[in-house]
């Protein structure tokens, strides 16, 4: 039996397509994947994400512990509800898992991860956390949704206490507060502006349903999908994962090798760097009719690679894709699809910004 949110029999009353999801049941898409795609891009769309996993980490030592524990520097995180995004690494500077910190106070730190990965990083955070006497406290109390896109916000606040508004109105890119029961957080995974808003279980459908009524449309998985792959977002397990470095998986901007830190796997990651990594990840841009899918071959002038994450995109009306080929000048790029090579093109990504094309695309 899959896992279920507090949202599930809200999400089948709105007649959704459910799908196993990491081992949740999952909403896939309410009626037109494409429909909610565009809500998000020019309007305002809400997922459920309460799959995700949100855990405490509590204790003096606990910056300590993350500056061991992920690749980006917590040091930068110095007002109360500053936000960072970095990942997790294994000792061979592959990528356990990627995930948002949040600095509350110097003895307590939040971090959301992925819902697929949830048993590994507990075991890993704990195992780690031992050594530093920080505790680590899952939240599963807790619901989350997202909503996004350009009116998300101005929505959010009109729901609001006018002092729980008054502080998310002033809420910079990347930090988070707390109100009304709240913890509301100026991030998400669509490209769009919008908030990651934690909640508890039980007020979380009465918080669903009054967003519902305020014109914010419920999206699925299918559409949250196209839209980080849009906004050049990785989706962990497809893009990178334990045998992928950061650098391989374009995450170079989340390490920090700042002086005197010593994370786990810095030292692959310090020889990468040095060397220059033996694969990179790239955009790729099909003009010509066909779809971009996983595990589709890819062939340049340094040998062949694969494509990782790829799909249509309803705001450019063309396929896209993440591939990882050989590092250096790739020449002519081509996708083997059903045995007939198609020419594409490769492109700096996000491919989308602001709801329209980036440069390029």
């Amino acid at each position: 039996m899959s896992n279920q949110t507090v949202l599930n029999a809200t999400h089948r009353a709105l007649g959704a397509k459910m799908v196993d999801f990491g081992g949740w049941d999952m909403p896939i898409s309410y009626g037109s994947q494409i429909e909610e795609h565009h809500a998000v891009r020019r309007d305002a769309g809400m997922f459920d994400v309460s799959h995700m996993t949100v855990v405490d980490l509590r204790g003096a030592r606990v910056r300590d512990f993350l500056r061991r524990l992920v690749a980006n520097s917590v040091d930068k995180l110095k007002v109360s509800g500053k936000a960072l995004y970095t990942c997790m690494l294994n000792e061979q500077g592959g990528v356990i898992d990627d995930l948002i910190v949040y600095f509350q106070s110097e003895d307590y730190f939040r971090i959301v991860v992925n819902a697929a990965t949830r048993d590994k990083d507990l075991a890993w955070i704990q195992a780690q956390a031992k050594h530093f006497d920080v505790s680590v406290s899952e939240r599963p109390e807790l619901a989350m949704i997202a909503v996004q896109g350009p009116h998300a916000r101005a929505k959010v606040h009109g729901l609001l206490t006018a002092e729980t508004a008054a502080k998310a109105v002033k809420l910079g890119k990347f930090v988070a507060c707390a109100g009304d029961g709240l913890f509301i957080a100026r991030t998400g995974y669509t490209g769009e502006d919008g908030y990651e808003i934690i909640v508890p279980q039980e007020q979380a459908v009465d918080l669903w349903n009054r967003l519902h009524a305020a014109g914010v449309v419920p999206a699925g998985l299918g559409a949250r999908d196209t839209l980080r792959l849009e906004a050049g977002m990785n989706l962990y397990g497809q893009d990178m994962d334990e045998t992928v470095s950061p650098y391989e998986a374009a995450l170079a901007w989340t390490v920090a090798l700042d002086e005197g830190r010593d994370f786990i796997g810095r030292g692959v990651l310090e020889q990468q760097k040095a060397a220059g990594s033996p694969r990179v990840m790239v955009g790729l841009v099909l003009d010509d009719k066909g779809v971009l899918r996983h595990g589709q071959r890819v062939t340049t002038a340094n040998g062949d690679g694969e494509i990782l994450s790829g799909t249509f995109s309803p705001t450019l009306g063309k396929a896209i894709a993440f591939a990882r080929i050989p590092a250096g000048e790739p020449g002519q790029v081509q996708v083997d699809i059903r045995g007939k090579l198609l020419p594409v093109r490769v492109v700096k990504f996000p491919f989308v910004r602001d709801g329209k094309p980036c440069d390029g695309v």
